[in-house]
């Protein structure tokens, strides 16, 4: 269990609606003792939040709507949670969202989309969690990018360069903060089973249909996809466990580092 001081602080996790994000504030308010803040910009996240504390027995959980591309917004967050529970002791950004198509149909609206929500997001939040947990001697921040930040992948260029970007500026934020005591790492998932992998298949639903899922293990020569050599498409809690550890204890010495979660699907990059 990740251990907090007699009164310490909350984690943050944006993107906390569904998919990854809503695992990683599951686990957290499953295994530690600190306050768990729910953000996303879906009205939803208030009933993630009454989800969680239904089935996680003495979890304090917190819900508000944030908007991360907007820098006031998540600044008045910030202050909020500073002001209800006193400290913040780590922050998971994992709001993003999913662009897809090929680079000649690729519009305007897509790419600002991507890059104001994943780059300039991250940015946002990072940035303020940084130097709040700077100024209170520590602390861990943990952003989930995407293996197609490093690998390139046919229709996902706006995706794919916004996470780089996010990926990038982590890295540099990491390298800045590093002696204040804050870590920041990085979590880049593959193929996972969310509402964001199954919204690229027109069957998609509330689970991965089955040729979907045989699609993605196989991979596509065609548009240059390696398939997943583990045989499995990775799931919420997966990614949720790596991102649990990376800001426990047992990774105090670790930061600036990208753990790749996918099952091998990029093994050469």
């Amino acid at each position: 269990m990740l251990s907090y001081p007699e009164g310490g602080g909350a984690v943050i996790v944006t993107g906390a609606a569904g998919g990854i994000g809503r695992a990683a504030a599951e686990i957290f308010a499953a295994r530690s003792t600190a306050p768990v803040v729910l953000w996303d910009h879906d009205p939803a996240v208030h009933r993630t939040a009454a989800d969680i504390r239904a089935t996680a027995a003495g979890c304090t959980t917190h819900a508000d709507v944030v908007d991360v591309t907007d820098a006031d917004s998540v600044d008045r967050a910030f202050a909020a949670v500073t002001e209800r529970f006193g400290r913040i002791e780590a922050v998971v950004h994992a709001a993003g969202v999913l662009e897809t198509g090929e680079v000649s149909e690729l519009t305007g609206a897509q790419w600002d989309r991507c890059l104001a929500v994943n780059a300039t997001g991250t940015m946002h939040v990072t940035r303020r969690a940084a130097a709040v947990l700077a100024a209170a001697g520590g602390g861990s921040i943990v952003v989930v990018t995407s293996n197609a930040a490093t690998t390139p992948r046919v229709g996902m260029a706006a995706y794919g360069a916004s996470k780089a970007a996010a990926t990038a500026f982590a890295m540099a934020l990491g390298l800045e903060v590093a002696a204040a005591g804050v870590r920041v790492n990085v979590v880049s998932p593959g193929s996972t089973d969310t509402p964001m992998l199954r919204g690229m298949f027109a069957e998609g639903g509330v689970e991965l249909p089955e040729a979907a899922r045989d699609r993605v293990l196989a991979g596509d020569l065609g548009s240059f996809r390696l398939g997943i050599p583990l045989r499995r498409v990775g799931q919420p809690e997966d990614v949720a466990e790596s991102i649990y550890f990376l800001t426990s204890d047992r990774a105090r010495h670790i930061t600036m580092h990208n753990l790749r979660v996918d099952g091998g699907a990029t093994f050469d990059a």
